[in-house]
C-alpha cells in the first residue's frame, strides 16, 4: 500500500498535546492558535516528539477489529505478544531476545522513574548525557536521586561523547545508575558499536547500571545503521536494562505501550516489584493489539516513513543552508528530531524563544529544556508533511530577515 505523508491531518479537537497545548512558563494551557482555520495566522507546532502522519493500515484493521468486540475487560500478555517483539528485534537487528526478559510498562517515561527507583537510593547519583532529554532528568530529581552530567562535546559540528570525562564521574561510588539515549535526543547521533562498546565498558567497569533509551531505534536516517545495547554481548547486557516501545516507531505514543528488556533476573525483579508497588501492572487493550499488529505487519509503512522523514531531513539541511545561514543544522542521523543551533543569531534564550513562538509562529522545543548545554538551540520535529515543513523554514527565513534589516 503506498501511503501519503503529504497529506496534513487535521489533529485540532483530539486532544493533542502537540496541537492544543501551550506552555506559558510552568503553567500549561488549552489553546486554538494552531487551528489550520486561521491560515497564515496559525502557529506551526513541531515540538512533542509524535508524527503528523497515518498510521499503518493493518494496525487500524487490527484495532477495528478489536473494537468490533463488544467488551474491553483487563488484557494479559500472551506468547504471540512476545513473539511479536522478539521476531521484531532478531529481524530488524540481529538481536536474540527470550521473551522471559520482557516487562511491560505504560511508557519509556513511567519506566525510567520506575527504575530510578528500583535501581537507587535516594541521595544517589545517577548520569545523563546532557543536552538530553528532558524527562530523564525529571526521573532523577522528582525521586530525590542527584543528576550527575558526562556533558556531550560538539567538534567540528558534531556530537561525540566524553570519554575521559565518562571514567571521573563514573569512578564515584555515589553513581549508580547511567540514563543513556540511543539513537540520542535532540542531537540526532546514532552511535557506532565502537562508541558503544567504550561507554558500556567504562559503565561496567565501574559498576554503574545501564539505562538504554532506544525508543528512537528504528528511526534511522539515509541509511543509519542503530546497534542495540544488547547486542554487545550478554556481560554488557547484564549490567543493562533496554526501553522499547512502538510508539515513535509506529507513532503510536498515545496508547502507552512499552516493553523493557531485562536480561539480568535481579534487575528484572527488583523492576516488577517497583511496578506492584505503584499499581501500574496491566496492559491497555489497544496497545497490546497495535503493538502486535506494529512489529509483524508495519514493515511496509515504516519503510515509506524513513524514505519521507530523510527527504525531510535532507530538504531541512539544504533550506537552511542556503537560505538561514546564521542557524547551523547538527547533521540528524537517526530520530525524527533535528537539532538546531541558532546561537548565530546572536541571542539570549528567551530573545530565541520570542522570536521562534511570536515572530516566526512556530512552536519547538527549546534548547535550554534539554540542559544549559541547550541553550542557542531549537529542537524541531520533521515528522511532518512536506508543506508545513516549508511553511515553518520559510517563516523562520522572514523573521530572521527582519532582524537583519
Amino acid at each position: 500500500m503506498k501511503y501519503d505523508f503529504d497529506q496534513e491531518i487535521r489533529r485540532t479537537g483530539t486532544n493533542s498535546v502537540k496541537w492544543q497545548i501551550y506552555w506559558r512558563g510552568d503553567k500549561r494551557e488549552l489553546w486554538e492558535g494552531t487551528d489550520p482555520d486561521l491560515g497564515a495566522e496559525r502557529t506551526l507546532p513541531m515540538w512533542v516528539a509524535d508524527m503528523d502522519f497515518q498510521i499503518a493500515e493493518p494496525i487500524r484493521e487490527a484495532m477495528r477489529a478489536r473494537i468490533d468486540h463488544p467488551i474491553f475487560g483487563y488484557v494479559v500478555r500472551t506468547p504471540d505478544y512476545n513473539e511479536a517483539i522478539t521476531g521484531w528485534m532478531e529481524r530488524r537487528h540481529g538481536w536474540k531476545v527470550d521473551p522471559e526478559w520482557i516487562v511491560n510498562t505504560p511508557g519509556v517515561v513511567p519506566a525510567l522513574n520506575l527504575l530510578v527507583r528500583a535501581l537507587t537510593e535516594p541521595g544517589d547519583k545517577v548520569l545523563i548525557q546532557r543536552p538530553v532529554y528532558y524527562p530523564f532528568t525529571y526521573a532523577i530529581e522528582n525521586n530525590g536521586r542527584e543528576v550527575v552530567s558526562n556533558s556531550l562535546v560538539m567538534e567540528n559540528g558534531v556530537y561525540r561523547m566524553d570519554f575521559d570525562d565518562l571514567e571521573a564521574k563514573t569512578a564515584d561510588p555515589k553513581v549508580k545508575l547511567c540514563v543513556f539515549c540511543s539513537p540520542h535526543n535532540p542531537v540526532g547521533r546514532v552511535w557506532t558499536e565502537e562508541e558503544l562498546k567504550r561507554f558500556g565498558e567504562i559503565c561496567k567497569k565501574n559498576g554503574v547500571v545501564v539505562i538504554a533509551d532506544e525508543i528512537h531505534g528504528d528511526l534511522m536516517l539515509n541509511g543509519s545503521k542503530f546497534v542495540p545495547f544488547g547486542t554487545l554481548g550478554a556481560d554488557m547486557m547484564d549490567n543493562a536494562v533496554v526501553c522499547t516501545a512502538p510508539s515513535k516507531t509506529f507513532n503510536l505514543a498515545g496508547l502507552h505501550t512499552s516493553n523493557m528488556i531485562v536480561s539480568n533476573e535481579a534487575y528484572r525483579k527488583a523492576l516488577n516489584k517497583e511496578i506492584f508497588a505503584s499499581g501500574i501492572g496491566g496492559m491497555n487493550s489497544f496497545g497490546l493489539v497495535a503493538t502486535m499488529a506494529a512489529y509483524n505487519e508495519g514493515e511496509e509503512w515504516l519503510a515509506q516513513v524513513l524514505d519521507y522523514l530523510s527527504e525531510n531531513a535532507n530538504y531541512l539541511e539544504s533550506f537552511i543552508a542556503e537560505r538561514i545561514p546564521e542557524i547551523k543544522v547538527v547533521h540528524p542521523e537517526g530520530t525524527y528530531l533535528v537539532w538546531l543551533d541558532c546561537r548565530g543569531l546572536g541571542l539570549d534564550k528567551l530573545e530565541l524563544e520570542a522570536l521562534m513562538h511570536e515572530e516566526a509562529k512556530v512552536l519547538f522545543d527549546e534548547g535550554y529544556v534539554f540542559g544549559v548545554e541547550g541553550e542557542g538551540f531549537e529542537r524541531i520535529n520533521i515528522a511532518c508533511p512536506r508543506s508545513i515543513l516549508t511553511d515553518a523554514l520559510e517563516r523562520i527565513e522572514a523573521a530572521v530577515a527582519k532582524r537583519r534589516a
